[in-house]
């Protein structure tokens, strides 16, 4: 068995403990590779390094805030491909499915759990760009606590993605394929770097079917930041709490709990 997942961990499991076992997972994860913190890092930098280079330098001071805001749910976004390839992982090739299943565990917690063991990871990527944020635009309360709310909600629902995604793979090889297409697809629909008015009417249309496009109009209306478009914030919430809740339904109802 995996190092990461030992007796100590398992215990936990059995006894229904989940947010103490998971996060024993995520901490000797980033404990023993210290790599998995550093890539959530590089990576929404990178895409802010290539829109910096792309943006009106005219446009730059008005678009930064509004960037680094998408970079924070980006990387939220991410958890859902790294709980596909955990789940994945220890259902098709540590056996682990069995002992989950005949825990006091049920899938609504095995979810929660695995979400939480790779919210650790993310965090400190959150902590930096959070902290650039607060550096390159005023930010109140307020609009913390919705930024707050809105990583919430696309944390929950892309890893329950994600996990529903992996019950339904049937090899380890169609892990990386599959979680790449999915959450690269739905990170580049999102408006989540730039604003929702400069895409064509038609994929506009389309990025309104993704709850992760109402995360962003909310959050860029907290921030006070000039999107072109007059979005209503009450509407955005809204709109965010249904989708996510539809989302968070169809993902359960994919998920695959026992094997058949």
């Amino acid at each position: 068995m995996d190092a990461v997942v030992d007796e100590k961990v398992l215990g936990e499991m059995r006894k229904g403990r989940v947010f103490p076992a998971f996060a024993l997972v995520g901490w000797r994860w980033i404990a023993r590779n210290p790599v998995a913190t550093v890539v959530p890092i590089l990576l929404p930098f990178f895409f802010l390094y290539f829109l910096h280079i792309i943006t009106p330098p005219s446009e730059q001071a008005t678009l930064f805030p509004l960037q680094v805001a998408g970079a924070m749910l980006f990387t939220t976004q991410n958890i859902g491909s790294l709980c596909l390839s955990d789940s994945a992982y220890w259902r098709l090739e540590q056996r682990l499915q069995d002992i989950f299943v005949a825990s006091p565990l049920d899938k609504f917690r095995y979810l929660f759990g695995v979400a939480f063991s790779n919210l650790i990871p993310a965090a400190p990527a959150l902590v930096v760009l959070g902290i650039i944020l607060a550096y390159s635009t005023p930010v109140s309360l307020a609009a913390w606590l919705v930024l707050g709310a809105a990583i919430f909600a696309i944390w929950v629902l892309y890893s329950a993605i994600g996990i529903a995604i992996s019950s339904r793979l049937q090899s380890q090889m169609e892990v990386w394929p599959v979680g790449n297409l999915v959450f690269t697809t739905l990170g580049i629909l999102s408006p989540l770097y730039y604003p929702l008015t400069i895409l064509p009417p038609v994929w506009q249309g389309l990025a309104r079917f993704l709850p992760a496009t109402y995360a962003a109009l909310l959050v860029q209306d907290a921030l006070g930041l000039k999107t072109a478009l007059p979005a209503e914030a009450l509407t955005d919430a809204a709109l965010l709490v249904i989708s996510t809740v539809v989302g968070l339904l169809l993902a359960m109802r994919l998920y695959q709990w026992r094997e058949r």
